[in-house]
């Protein structure tokens, strides 16, 4: 999975040419590191059709997070078009979910 930052969220997310999946996540945060391994598995059968990123919210992506209105973690943003169609924030968070909105893309 693609580290993003505010720097490269242009250039990776909203140029994309596939759909984007983006992973908010802290250090912090328990569910997001027990989710994370399950999400890079579930990237690696998305590989040419689905790009998979992640930011983390504590490394300087403030700004970036403000923007697009992630205000919890976990988060995860669908973007297509260099548009976000859906995200799944707190609870909503689930693999299961995520292959979902994925494959909806």
């Amino acid at each position: 999975m693609l580290e993003i930052t505010k720097d490269s969220f242009a250039a990776e997310v909203e140029q994309s040419p596939i759909p984007v999946v983006i992973d908010f996540w802290g250090p912090q945060c328990g569910p997001c590191l027990a989710l994370m391994p399950e999400v890079e598995q579930l990237a690696q059968s998305y590989t040419g059709r689905i790009k998979f990123c992640k930011v983390n919210v504590a490394a300087g992506n403030r700004r970036l997070c403000i923007e697009l209105k992630v205000m919890s973690v976990p988060a995860v943003l669908f973007y297509k078009d260099g548009e976000c169609k859906a995200r799944l924030v707190g609870d909503e968070v689930t693999i299961d979910n995520i292959k979902k909105k994925a494959d909806s893309l």
